[in-house]
């Protein structure tokens, strides 16, 4: 009997509708990306920027340390996923991957695995000198930010991957095959 604690999925949101990210949970779900364990930071009673926002609310949810997580966030809520998982790693949490929808103008650098999705092109170019993964997606043709979060399964681009330090390989794909691709192997 295996009695490893499941990862949790916690799902940190921008500022907009909840709507989106429940389009969006749907969508996964939808074309077999069954997250189980998840959690969602409510950003209608906290700032989704805000990581000790978000760690207090894991806290009140009963979260114990170390469990295994798997963060995906969207838009500022990349700022609270970055600063909360430095946090709750420091204290003993095992980071298994953040997945950051366009988190553009945040520094992304960590010791866990990082992966970037970007609605453009010149997001994710612009985006690397703060960091990335081996592993990135960013959308071509460009698609709306918000559409990014809500409609995933309508997105197409280019998964990139650093092979060595002066080496890329870009493969095109779509970004539910990305995000399969990145959760089947967290």
């Amino acid at each position: 009997m295996n009695t490893e604690q499941p990862s949790l999925y916690l799902i940190c949101p921008g500022f907009h509708d909840p709507a989106l990210t429940d389009s969006f949970l749907t969508n996964l779900s939808h074309y077999s990306i069954n997250l189980k364990n998840v959690l969602i930071f409510p950003t209608d009673k906290y700032a989704p920027y805000s990581g000790f926002h978000l760690v207090q609310y894991l806290q009140k949810k009963g979260y114990k340390i170390p469990q295994k997580l798997i963060i995906i966030a969207f838009s500022a809520g990349v700022v609270a996923a970055i600063t909360a998982a430095w946090q709750l790693q420091l204290q003993g949490s095992i980071i298994q991957g953040l997945i950051a929808f366009d988190g553009w103008g945040v520094p992304l650098l960590a010791n866990f695995p990082i992966y970037r999705v970007s609605h453009d092109q010149f997001t994710h170019d612009s985006s690397v000198i703060l960091g990335t993964g081996s592993m990135n997606f960013y959308a071509d043709p460009a698609v709306e930010h918000l559409d990014l979060w809500r409609s995933p399964h309508l997105v197409q681009g280019w998964m990139t991957q650093t092979i060595s330090s002066n080496q890329t390989m870009s493969s095109q794909m779509s970004l539910i095959d990305f995000l399969r691709t990145i959760i089947s192997n967290i």
